[in-house]
């Protein structure tokens, strides 16, 4: 017979590691699912470790990144509800404006919003006889945004100075974080969206990046965007559409571009896809140095969307959840300057619309 979990109502530091450790006796969960599990955040719970394997952070975490090159070999992980992104590499050209930083490496592509960072940890966690260094950021929910872990080859003395040089003063066990917001604002009604005026607006874009512009101009969501343009330029596609998608471009040697993210952190893979597998509800691209993990079962929406740009039409494939937020985008590889090929276009073309 299973041992009770402690009930975690006064939700003190002490009280949350000891449900944690009570649940995970019964059964092996990753901090994330345990968090779910207990009614807590994840930095709520990985917190309760601090002034032992995890150290607070404090000071400019955009500076902090700025020096993760020093690391060496890292595996970068970015998720978010549905889908989770891991790319190993080193961070190389690293920047930052106010709250928009950039990691440019050949293999570690990422869009930092720092706006939405609010903690940050140094971690040291025991697995078997190994210890396994991180550093881990949530927003002010205490949803994890991103989390760099070392790798075979990786400076630990890089590591447990950056550590050191960022440490918080008090490293008290516990976090406070922000109750999540009711949710998103209502769309506007279709009725009052002008969408002749839409349709102009899209056919006269000439980068991709005006699309946000033309959302925010129709005070439109993505999705509801979407719908009301027609298949001129989005179709929407059967939800079962990332194993296909997928499975195609692995069969076809396609290089394609890969985001993942959430509210502060967007991450890219750009190459092939090699090796795809499926578990459960889980789609997995499992290759050297790329790991994609996606729950198809909390795909909701998938569409084929047409943007124009000075290069010719760029091609995409976007999914969203219930709540149209945002799972993952696929895109033929392309640089700027340069029309997407023509077999990423006719392959997504093929996908099967709903």
């Amino acid at each position: 017979m299973s041992a009770a979990i402690p009930a975690v109502s006064a939700n003190t530091p002490k009280a949350l590691r000891d449900a944690w450790h009570a649940l995970t006796a019964e059964k092996r969960l990753r901090i994330r699912d345990a968090a779910h599990t207990l009614g807590v955040s994840e930095a709520e719970l990985l917190a309760t470790g601090v002034g032992e394997h995890v150290t607070r952070l404090a000071g400019d975490l955009r500076d902090l990144m700025m020096r993760m090159g020093e690391l060496g070999p890292v595996m970068a992980l970015t998720r978010n509800e549905a889908a989770v992104h891991e790319k190993e590499g080193v961070y190389q050209n690293i920047t930052h404006g106010d709250q928009i930083g950039l990691v440019l490496g050949e293999a570690i592509d990422l869009r930092l919003l720092y706006d939405k960072w609010a903690f940050g940890y140094a971690v040291e966690e025991r697995i078997g006889s190994d210890t396994r260094h991180s550093f881990q950021f949530f927003d002010a929910c205490g949803d994890a945004i991103h989390k760099i872990y070392l790798r075979e080859g990786a400076d630990t003395l890089a590591f447990e100075a950056l550590c050191d040089a960022w440490a918080a003063p008090i490293q008290i066990p516990g976090e406070t974080v922000l109750p999540h917001p009711a949710g998103s604002a209502p769309e506007r009604p279709d009725e009052a969206v002008d969408v002749e005026a839409l349709r102009a607006g899209w056919r006269s874009m000439t980068d991709t990046h005006q699309f946000f512009g033309l959302l925010k101009k129709h005070k439109l969501s993505r999705t509801q965007a979407f719908r009301l343009i027609g298949n001129e330029f989005a179709v929407p596609l059967l939800t079962n559409t990332p194993a296909r998608l997928l499975q195609a471009v692995a069969a076809t040697g396609q290089e394609i571009m890969v985001y993942v993210g959430n509210s502060g952190c967007i991450q890219i893979h750009t190459g092939r896809v090699r090796d795809i597998q499926r578990m459960g509800d889980w789609i997995n691209v499992l290759d050297p140095g790329f790991n994609l993990h996606l729950r198809e079962d909390l795909v909701a929406q998938a569409w084929l969307v047409k943007k124009p740009s000075a290069d010719g039409i760029v091609t995409s494939i976007e999914l969203f959840d219930a709540a149209g937020e945002f799972i993952a985008y696929f895109f033929g590889k392309r640089l700027p300057g340069l029309p997407e090929t023509t077999g990423w276009r006719m392959l997504a073309e093929t996908l099967e619309p709903r």
